[in-house]
């Protein structure tokens, strides 16, 4: 079964889409800031640990944060999209994200972590706004049949930006040398205050720069013509997408789509997970024993393993059915946790890291699977959809709790218990039908 989305009229094309590669390639550029800007949260996590002393539970709180705007905005977002347009809900993403990087220069100021909660929530929304406009957008901006394709070359920019985040972070923000407990003992009150000043403005330049740049793109995006479209009455290549439109009144009706937004809640909160514990694990003595700034950037080897795997899926998933190349990456990274769970040193490192190649192509494959057939509902199904993102909000808060119960290893069982319900959804829950 070959995936695809709705298909698309454009007010300046006639369906041959000779226009449509401008308008990938500038959407290319919202792909990269916002892997860009999420996996930097991988950086922030052992960072604001360090700061306000905190355990794995309070500290996931940034990822809680983050992604709970998912779940808040995601709806909204969608019925803004619809009112306003693509074009315009990517320029008050933009804005919107712009806003919340700035807001990071008064919370590490004040040395307040509820305030870079607070920053990170907005910070998120706009990119929440951007994900509700831009991935539906990609995915009926060209032929059906490549849909899945499209959307997984487009996503491997999105990776781009997750595997050069890490090195950026790394160097801007974990570079300062993190003192000892023993270390913090001899210093005056003074010295730990300016210290801690220290770190936390660690933090203030690197989001004004991401502020600028954002801003910068919102102002290309206000000026630029991209092709107007819409979601025509036939939602599918054929077979059972077109069969089931217009049966239901509401997207919820669809049970491939209510299975793929569980599968976008484990995905997003199984690799979120990973990617969260990273510089922490690679710090245990049996495992690799690294200074945080060291272990920063082999996250970049995970999130550019993730970047590889999009290429060469972009490829790939027009050769093989996408449902049956998800089920397969699934099953691998499965393993791959499992091997990491229960091996030491070198061997438990390379495996965690190497699950990335495999999360590479899940995303996009299971978004375009979902909106299979859904017509004029897609819209709606975005937004659905993009709520699930929300996993990144609850799935590493859960295993921050297990981390500080069972230690941080052992609590790598919850992404293969998430992996093995993708695996299931790319060999039975994909398949079109009503609930």
């Amino acid at each position: 079964m070959a995936s695809t989305a709705p298909t698309a009229t454009s007010a300046k094309t006639n369906g041959s889409g000779q226009n449509y590669s401008f308008a990938l390639t500038v959407l290319t550029t919202l792909f990269f800031m916002w892997g860009f800007i999420t996996c930097l949260n991988d950086i922030l996590i052992p960072h604001l640990k360090a700061v306000f002393t905190l355990n794995y539970t309070q500290v996931m709180m940034i990822q809680f944060s983050f992604f709970t705007a998912y779940a808040v905005v995601s709806l909204p977002s969608g019925m803004l999209v619809e009112k306003l347009g693509y074009k315009n809900g990517i320029v008050i993403g933009l804005i919107t994200a712009g806003i919340g990087c700035l807001m990071f220069y008064p919370a590490a100021g004040y040395q307040s972590y509820m305030m870079f909660l607070v920053a990170l929530f907005v910070l998120a929304s706009g990119i929440t706004l951007l994900q509700v406009a831009a991935n539906p957008y990609v995915a009926i901006l060209g032929k059906p049949e490549t849909a899945s394709s499209r959307l997984i070359l487009t996503q491997a920019f999105n990776s781009l930006g997750t595997t050069i985040a890490p090195l950026f972070g790394s160097i801007l923000i974990l570079s300062l040398a993190v003192k000892t407990a023993d270390e913090l003992k001899v210093m005056t009150m003074d010295e730990i205050s300016a210290y801690k000043l220290a770190e936390a403005s660690a933090v203030q330049a690197p989001y004004l720069g991401l502020a600028a740049v954002l801003f910068l793109i919102a102002a290309m995006f206000a000026v630029i013509k991209l092709p107007k479209i819409e979601a025509s009455e036939v939602g599918s290549s054929g077979g059972d997408g077109e069969s089931l439109q217009d049966k239901h009144h509401s997207a919820w009706g669809y049970k491939h789509l209510v299975l793929g937004a569980v599968a976008i809640f484990v995905y997003v909160g199984g690799e979120v997970s990973i990617g969260s514990f990273l510089v922490n694990y690679f710090a245990q003595p049996e495992i690799a024993g690294l200074k945080e700034v060291d272990a920063g950037k082999y996250v970049s080897f995970y999130w550019g393993a993730a970047m590889v795997g999009r290429f060469i899926g972009a490829y790939l998933t027009t050769k093989v059915k996408p449902n049956l190349y998800l089920m397969v990456n699934a099953l691998i990274a499965a393993v791959l946790v499992i091997i990491s769970m229960f091996s030491f040193g070198q061997v438990a490192m390379w495996s965690i890291l190497a699950v990335g190649l495999f999360n590479s192509i899940m995303f996009p494959t299971i978004f375009t699977l979902a909106i299979d057939g859904l017509g004029k509902h897609t819209g709606q199904a975005s937004g659905i959809l993009c709520t699930a993102i929300v996993g990144g909000a609850l799935i590493p808060v859960l295993q921050g709790y297990f981390a500080d119960t069972i230690g941080i290893q052992l609590a790598f069982f919850l992404p293969v218990l998430c992996y093995l319900y993708i695996a299931y959804y790319g060999f039975k829950g994909y398949k079109p039908a009503l609930r």
